[in-house]
Order: C-alpha cells, then structure tokens, then sequence
C-alpha cells in the first residue's frame, strides 16, 4: 500500500467508524503511549529485560501498526503529505550523511 493510500484509509476509517479524530495533542500523548508499547517489546525482545507473565500475548508487528496508525493521524490533522514529507528527508539524509556512515569507523 502505498503511504497517499494509508493516509485516505485512515481518514475514511477516522470519519466513518472513529466519528472524529481526537485532537493533536491527544493523538501527540497516544503516540508516545504506543511508541512506550513497542520500547517494552523491545526492551524485553532484544534487550537485557524479561517477559513477565502479563507480556505473554505482545505482538510486535501490531504495536508497530498502531504507532503507524496513531502517526498517520497526526498527518491527516497537520496537513502533512506523508509520501513528500519521507521522499524529502531521505533526501536530506542521503546529502547530509553522503561519506559520513562510511566514514564512521565504529561502523566497520
């Protein structure tokens, strides 16, 4: 799916089954909450820390499409075209960091 196409889903799904979009800053504190959700998988996945037993039913991929879900919210209510907004910041990095990961001898 491509990201314009997200955008619309979400905006048809928001109007139609949601009933409005929360506010941004209400939306802003639920995409920290989601993102915190996918850290604790992380921390307890990959990390140092262990599952408890209330962890037993995570998802990964799920908390990762609610944070997708929750950041094209905030998109839709900000004006933001997310396609232009990611084409544009990869070109940035691809300028900025052009010789600088190359060059980074922790990397090697």
């Amino acid at each position: 799916m491509e990201i314009k196409a997200a955008q619309q889903l979400v905006d048809n799904w928001i109007k139609t089954t949601g009933i409005r979009y929360f506010n941004e800053l209400t939306n802003t504190a639920i995409l920290m909450e989601e993102v915190g959700e996918v850290a604790r998988i992380m921390a307890r996945q990959y990390g140092e820390q262990s599952f408890k037993k209330s962890d037993t039913e995570v998802n990964l991929a799920d908390e990762m499409a609610d944070v997708l879900f929750v950041l094209i919210c905030l998109a839709n209510q900000t004006g933001v075209d997310l396609s232009e907004a990611f084409e544009k910041n990869l070109e940035k990095k691809s300028i900025r960091d052009a010789d600088r990961h190359r060059n980074n001898e922790k990397l090697r």
